[in-house]
């Protein structure tokens, strides 16, 4: 028996018995190495995506339009004419179930399928254009990962008719790599504005944070206070962690619990992240309270070079715990102080920037800070309302 990998991975012939991964070593290596491969390769993948709009509301069309959006599916040119006086648009015309450039020139291919017999036969062709769309009448998952696994490797785009960003989200990310693309049929703005919402999510991931090098000045242990742990539904690698501060004008790393101790084993699913006034780094260049934080939000994790990516809450644990302050001036401004409060405990540790290959290199438990030590954070504007930042006087201390 053998663990089912991702696409990526199978097309290298690369099996890891079940027996073997559970003892760890080389297998762990060769999985973590894995996936981080395959992690790449869909942030590449999703930076590809195309998204055509089929939409007979002129606001849904000027939303999309004005987030760049500009490929516009019509059933009748009549439409097509009026609104190409409007913006700049490349339409595109339905006619005897295919579609078809203003050229007459067919660009794609439609094929619907709503029973597991029409799916079996749904392959690649020669025949096929470049461009293939699929109009799932009973939507699921399954049928979505089919079509990934049979298209992958062909130079065929193939995209979903979609009718909600949550359909389009689940077509984009259907075996992690996703089909190429959807075809958004929608009549109102909002619909437009969630999934540019989410393309901006995908694109943020592939922009890396500017962390800087910051030197602790201060270290105290303090009282009692409630502290937060989050559980993320995906697990991180050594040099990963979130961003967590008293204020959001200053953020440190800190690690994840993904390091094995003689007291207690890895668990790299959760970040012991501080107490319920911290701030944490979100998607969309925003912050939450760690109070704040449940099960189905998102936070950013972060990597040592400012490598991000969107991970799914699953769980938070409040705890109450002996706390420790720690305060640092960075490099690029060495008259701020910047600070936080992180549970006492060896399995608590703030991310350095020395990258060397131990972990003792990369990650320093707060039990064994003292001034001097280097550890990373993210330093941005100060003053936020709700999470956003904002342009106000403000003495946060």
């Amino acid at each position: 028996m053998s663990l089912l990998l991702p696409p990526h991975c199978a097309s290298q012939s690369l099996k890891i018995p079940v027996i073997a991964a559970a003892r760890g070593g080389k297998c762990k290596r060769m999985m973590m190495n894995c996936k981080t491969k395959c992690r790449a390769r869909m942030s590449m993948n999703k930076k590809k995506k195309q998204v055509w709009v089929w939409t007979e509301n002129q606001q849904a069309m000027t939303t999309a339009v004005e987030r760049g959006w500009t490929t516009f599916l019509f059933s009748s040119p009549h439409l097509a004419t009026n609104w190409s006086s409007i913006a700049r648009i490349n339409p595109l015309f339905l006619k005897d179930g295919d579609i078809y450039d203003v050229d007459d020139q067919i660009v794609a291919t439609v094929s619907s399928i709503s029973t597991p017999e029409e799916l079996k036969q749904f392959q690649p062709t020669d025949e096929q254009p470049d461009n293939v769309i699929v109009n799932l009448l009973d939507w699921q998952a399954i049928p979505a990962e089919n079509i990934v696994a049979a298209f992958q490797g062909t130079d065929k785009r193939v995209m979903a008719v979609s009718k909600t960003p949550e359909e389009a989200q689940m077509f984009l990310e259907a075996l992690e790599l996703g089909l190429g693309g959807v075809v958004l049929k929608v009549e109102d703005v909002k619909a437009v504005l969630d999934m540019k919402e989410y393309f901006d999510r995908i694109d943020e991931v592939g922009t890396p944070l500017a962390l800087t090098r910051a030197t602790v000045s201060h270290v105290q242990m303090t009282g009692m206070g409630d502290r937060v742990c989050v559980d993320i539904c995906s697990l991180m690698k050594p040099g990963e962690g979130l961003l967590v501060g008293s204020f959001a004008r200053g953020l440190f790393l800190v690690h994840s619990e993904c390091l094995e101790t003689s007291y207690i084993s890895s668990r790299p699913f959760r970040v012991n992240a501080g107490p319920v006034h911290a701030y944490v780094a979100v998607p969309g260049g925003k912050t939450c309270y760690l109070s704040e934080l449940k099960s189905g939000k998102e936070v950013i994790v972060v990597d040592q070079s400012g490598n991000q990516r969107a991970a799914v809450v699953g769980r938070v644990k409040i705890e109450t715990r002996p706390l420790i302050l720690v305060e640092a001036k960075a490099e690029i401004d060495n008259e701020t102080v910047y600070s936080t409060l992180l549970q006492n405990a060896e399995t608590v540790a703030l991310i350095s920037p020395n990258k060397g290959n131990g972990s003792a290199n990369m990650a320093i438990p707060v039990t064994a800070l003292k001034v001097g030590d280097e550890v990373l954070m993210r330093v941005q504007g100060g003053a936020r309302h709700t999470g956003l930042e904002i342009q106000e006087f403000i003495v946060e201390k």
